[in-house]
């Protein structure tokens, strides 16, 4: 693989900002983003409901982001199937061609195909890939990876210590929304809603209401249904803390935001970040941040907090009571009379970290009553008059006001729109002469003059030449002083450029060039700073097929590292189990081997020497993911002698890969690794795995083509499962059944009950905790690709394996029996479902009709 640059030593870190189309673009450019980052209508980017920009126009939209002085990084971050390839590659040297500064990527396939094809194109990890620790950021680094987009699940504390231990560029997420699933580990969508996040396609399930169920009964939280909702990350105050830590990137979420929402944020954090650089007085400074965080609320809020930047907090985090934009908290309300309604002032947040300026009403604000139930049209309206009172204010509304027979004391009030914002936000610099150009100018009585011109463009140095086409001559009267050579030759209005230096020093004094020379020179120059600024970055681009000479390369790592143990003959069912019961369920049967997943790890060591007395193989599951200073979770399953290991994230990948063959369980990747294609799939092998489980979002269609690419016999197939849906940071049990903020005080609730969430379909989900306090939250329901097993093992895949969650023994029997009788050929494929009450449902696409 290609080595990474090493990592930049540039004192300033980027500001990215999000453009989800070309109105947000110019919005990020005009508000001082250094770099703006945006996907392509063709797709393969994280947020396919945004407008996106066609790939045509990229040239042109690289070329206009250059001469504001800003990068260009293009989110090419999804997982990508096998008959997608060529396409890829196709799209892959177009981008090249066009002038982009990086690729934000989340499947390794891409970054592949792009550096076979342009060397020199920069590739930065998508916090899709879940590059979660130092040991996953090694994978990262032989992909040639030069940054990597750290998840939001990192406290300022982890990425200190994220950062000593890795090499390479980091990127923080600052501002903007937070998925409540660690990103690329959600499966929601796939699940509940037919489409894949890992596709850009994300449903929006966290921002579903839900119902808790504890011990088996539903519990009473009042207005608190939007369990999973987080509120919106606002992580300013940590900016000098993470400057500090010298941070590469800082980056704004909000691709399908509005340009309003761009602007607001962009702006906010560019004067902030800007007073940090200059060292400008921190009372002043704060003091523009809060008013600039208030306007960020009035365009978009769910609410702000930081996130997990001061660590986990399971009390702040999720509200509860809202899913979508709430702009500020004004009060509460007193009383109705007529059109008015007393209000309260509400308390100031007690996180100081997120605070902004207070808020005053005004008219024409737009005003939303809370009714405490959130799934009711809510009443709201524009303020027609505002009178300030020694408690708060009385709103008053005109006719076209809200209906206030639905408004009652003790309801909360927001302030939900600012008419006035988007007027100032439109006050912002234009993007002309961002650019920093300097003249070079020299000659001699009787030659011509001569101009060297360097510009400094966000992609490196711009030169130009140029030589008058007449001679100089003795000047009569005024010279070519420095005045003059200001006044005509380094006019650079209304252009990319502005003079920052013009150095005249070789240029012999009393010399005269007529003032039309001078611009034609001044013309001259633009339009060869113009011609390399539209060009952009010179790369060269392979001409031969990439696709190709990749697949040779892996085919020739997968040579170097073979199965340690042949494949068998015939087909081998493996039994993932997670409590005792289960366990002894299966040690009842003579299946040979058995996945221990002890999600919690109590009591792990014991399962595995249950094992051992029964003679059988153990194969030990790793977390999800592990963060940094989390590396004992993974090297502690080593003390545990396991006969193998299923490997969940790309750090135990690169952790156990590097150990000695002798010193190696056998490796077995699960389905978080996220093998959608045969590239992928082939570099994860590489790493010394067994088999690979395929990813969840493949269908049907798209499993054939893998299984046509790839040796069947490196697969796992599952044939049942519980889908683990969400994979989050956030402690349901102590959000809801404690008021600790983390492990260290919420009294530990997951020992003591079971928890489910309800969603609006009645359809109950399993909640359980890991040992790194990290929920997953399981399909109600098992799914099964039972009915794909015949054209699996005639494709010659001989691992099946099927998952249980919270499955009795009496359950666990029934489930062994019947897969052994169907990979037996002794039942059908819908009647197995039928027995077993399970979805028959591969991918996005279920299978048939819901077998019960």
């Amino acid at each position: 693989m290609t080595a990474p640059a090493p990592r930049s030593t540039a004192a300033r870190a980027e500001l990215l900002a999000p453009a989800g189309d070309r109105e947000a673009l110019r919005a990020a450019l005009a508000s001082g983003a250094d770099a703006v980052y945006f996907g392509l209508d063709e797709g393969f980017n994280a947020r396919a409901r945004a407008t996106n920009f066609p790939l045509a126009e990229l040239p042109q939209t690289c070329a206009e982001v250059h001469r504001a002085g800003a990068k260009v990084y293009l989110t090419l971050n999804t997982l990508v199937f096998e008959p997608e390839l060529a396409r890829l590659e196709e799209i892959l040297r177009g981008v090249a061609a066009a002038g982009v500064d990086a690729l934000i990527v989340q499947d390794p396939a891409v970054a592949l195909i792009a550096r076979a094809l342009c060397p020199s194109l920069e590739l930065h990890a998508s916090t899709q890939m879940t590059i979660c620790n130092a040991d996953a950021e090694r994978f990262a680094r032989r992909l040639g990876v030069t940054r990597v987009v750290v998840p939001r699940e990192l406290s300022l504390d982890e990425i200190r210590q994220y950062r000593e231990e890795s090499e390479l560029e980091v990127e923080v997420f600052v501002h903007g929304a937070l998925c409540v699933s660690w990103s690329g580990q959600c499966l929601t969508s796939e699940a509940w809603g037919g489409r894949s996040a890992n596709r850009g396609q994300c449903a929006q399930s966290c921002r579903m209401p839900y119902e808790l169920i504890l011990d088996g009964e539903k519990q009473d939280h009042g207005e608190t249904r939007y369990l999973l909702s987080p509120r919106d990350l606002a992580g300013a105050r940590h900016l000098p803390g993470l400057l500090e830590l010298g941070v590469e990137g800082l980056k704004i979420e909000g691709r399908q935001k509005s340009a309003l929402y761009v602007a607001t944020a962009t702006r906010g954090y560019r004067r902030w970040l800007d007073a940090l650089a200059r060292n400008e007085d921190r009372r002043q400074a704060e003091t523009q941040l809060a008013l600039d965080l208030r306007d960020m609320g009035s365009a978009y809020t769910r609410g702000f907090s930081p996130g997990f930047l001061s660590g986990s907090d399971h009390q702040h985090l999720v509200d509860g009571r809202f899913p979508k934009h709430r702009g500020h908290l004004l009060g509460i309300v007193r009383g109705i009379q007529g059109d008015e309604v007393s209000v309260e002032r509400a308390a100031p947040p007690d996180d100081h970290t997120v605070a902004s300026a207070p808020v005053e009403p005004a008219p024409g604000m737009g005003i939303g009553f809370d009714l405490g139930r959130p799934e009711a049209e809510e009443p709201g309206g524009p303020l027609y008059r505002v009178r300030k009172t020694a408690f708060g204010w009385v709103l008053g509304f005109g006719r076209i006001g809200p209906d206030l027979s639905r408004v009652a004391p003790g309801q909360r009030v927001w302030l939900t729109s600012d008419p006035t914002l988007e007027q100032r936000c439109a006050t912002a610099q234009d993007l002309l002469q961002r650019l920093p150009l300097e003249l070079r100018v020299r000659g001699e009585l009787g030659s011509h003059l001569v101009v060297d011109a360097r510009a400094s463009a966000p992609f490196g140095a711009l030169r130009a030449h140029a030589e008058s086409e007449t001679p100089l001559a003795q000047a009569q009267s005024r010279g070519l002083d420095r005045a003059l050579l200001e006044e005509k030759l380094a006019a650079f209005g209304g252009t990319a450029f502005r003079l920052e230096k013009l150095d005249a020093s070789a240029l012999r004094d009393g010399l005269f060039l007529p003032p039309p020379a001078l611009k034609a020179l001044r013309r001259t120059l633009v339009e060869q700073l113009e011609f390399a600024l539209e060009r952009g970055p010179e790369r060269a681009i392979e001409v031969a097929p990439a696709l190709p000479r990749v697949a040779a390369a892996l085919r020739d790592e997968l040579a170097a590292a073979p199965r340690r143990v042949p494949a068998s003959s015939t087909p081998e069912l493996v039994l993932l189990v997670r409590t005792a019961e289960q366990l002894e369920a299966v040690l009842e049967t003579e299946l040979p081997e058995v996945e221990l997943d002890w999600m919690e790890l109590v009591g792990l060591r014991q399962a595995r020497e249950r094992v051992a007395e029964a003679g059988r193989r153990a194969v030990l599951a790793t977390l999800r993911v592990t963060k940094p200073g989390e590396r004992a979770f993974d090297t502690r399953l080593l003390e545990l002698q396991p006969d193998g290991l299923l490997v969940r994230h790309l750090g135990a990948l690169e952790l156990f890969a590097a150990l000695p063959a002798s010193e190696r369980p056998l490796l077995h990747g699960d389905f978080s690794l996220n093998a959608t294609n045969s590239l992928t799939a082939a570099l994860l092998l590489a790493r010394s795995l067994e088999t690979i489980t395929p990813s969840h979002d493949l269908d049907a269609a798209q499993l054939d083509a893998l299984l046509g690419a790839v040796d069947p016999s490196r697969l796992t197939a599952t044939m049942q499962a519980r889908l683990a849906t969400f994979h989050t940071e956030h402690c349901v049990y102590a959000h809801l059944l404690s008021e600790g903020r983390d492990y260290k005080t919420c009294g530990r609730p997951c020992e003591k009950h079971q928890l489910s969430l309800r969603d609006h379909l009645g359809q109950e989900h399993p909640v359980i905790v890991d040992a790194g306090c990290r929920n997953t939250v399981f399909h109600h329901k098992p799914q099964t690709s039972a009915v794909l097993v015949p054209r699996l093992l005639s494709a010659g895949v001989r691992r099946f394996r099927v998952e249980l969650v919270r499955e009795d023994a009496r359950a666990t029997r029934r489930v062994i029996e019947g897969y052994r009788k169907l990979l037996a050929g002794r039942i059908e494929a819908q009647e197995l479902a039928r027995e077993l009450g399970a979805e028959a449902h591969i991918g996005v696409a279920k299978l048939q009709r819901t077998l019960v």
